[in-house]
């Protein structure tokens, strides 16, 4: 573990990193060693979104987390500009798919609409490419307001071991309402990141291990934020600083007792931006505050490396920070 404060949820309290918040804003990206070998990546360079790496969900379904945007296909709300991805959420009502792609088939009437008063976008490498093992890194800048929930995340390609939660999920960064009013925070402004593993059985029987700590450097600028998943294990940076680790004896499915299990099979990336649900609606100021719209989630590349001399134990490959 790193200078970074970390507090795992539900079982300790939060520690705070407490430089300057513009200090890190230009840090660089972790770069591999040697060993480390760049096998995907996507630096925004063209003047449009990448369908051949990229794909849309376009639904109204609120995640499963009763968020409040509509997810489309729209360029006001997923476009390359000027080297970056930028997904723009906006408050303005929209109507679609009640029911994400995966689920339309398991519902009496799968063309049953629903309207948000928001609209946002999601985007995936389902179908494109997906990964078992490596390191992922993101480097991005992220909204803030009440409400805002911008998320870098990973699900099975394949649902080896059934529906969410059995066959996992990988939270590579999440952060809610962060610049809003937090007297506990260094700064006195919401200023916290996690990282998350989701697992266990089928949804209500789902459980999850997470870590958060505050970065004050999260309200200024851009910052890289990345995981490195070997066979058994996860470690969570941001801007190159290790702060959060677990291993296989922290996570299950029930549909398996092969260790490692679900978090042994491959993963896609997600990039979205959601506005209210559970979680941000619950913390801070509550609800979703409709001020400063629209709100950017800006991404400027996206890097996969997996470890040359053996992708499923990258211990020769240098985990910088750690």
């Amino acid at each position: 573990m790193s200078a970074l404060g970390a507090c795992l949820l539900g079982l300790t309290g939060c520690a705070s990193v407490g430089a300057d918040p513009g200090a890190r804003e230009n840090a660089p990206a972790t770069e591999p060693t040697a060993q480390w070998q760049l096998v995907w990546s996507d630096e925004f360079a063209g003047s449009q979104i990448d369908t051949g790496k990229w794909a849309f969900d376009v639904d109204c379904w609120g995640g499963g987390n009763d968020e409040q945007q509509c997810y489309t296909d729209n360029p006001r709300n997923a476009a390359v500009r000027d080297g970056r991805l930028v997904i723009t959420a906006r408050d303005e009502q929209a109507s679609g798919p009640a029911w994400p792609i995966h689920m339309r088939g398991d519902v009496a009437d799968p063309d049953v609409t629903a309207t948000r008063p928001f609209t946002s976008a999601r985007l995936t490498t389902r179908g494109n490419a997906s990964w078992l093992y490596g390191k992922i890194e993101i480097r991005a800048r992220l909204p803030q307001g009440q409400g805002t929930w911008p998320a870098i995340w990973m699900l099975p390609e394949d649902d080896l071991y059934g529906g969410w939660a059995r066959s996992g999920e990988i939270d590579i960064l999440e952060a809610v309402n962060l610049g809003v009013a937090c007297p506990q925070c260094p700064t006195g402004r919401e200023d916290t990141i996690l990282g998350t593993l989701h697992f266990g059985g089928a949804w209500p029987d789902n459980e999850l291990a997470s870590t958060e700590i505050h970065y004050p450097q999260v309200l200024e600028g851009f910052h890289t934020f990345g995981v490195v998943w070997s066979r058994g294990q996860f470690t969570w940076t941001v801007d190159g600083e290790v702060y959060a680790t677990r291993d296989a004896r922290e996570w299950f499915t029930t549909s398996s007792d092969e260790p490692g299990a679900p978090f042994d099979q491959r993963f896609h990336l997600i990039l979205n931006l959601a506005i209210g649900g559970g979680l941000p609606e619950r913390r801070g100021l509550g609800g979703v505050s409709r001020e400063n719209f629209p709100k950017a989630m800006e991404i400027d590349w996206v890097r996969v490396w997996q470890c040359g001399s053996d992708p499923a134990s990258p211990d020769t490959c240098a985990i910088e920070g750690s």
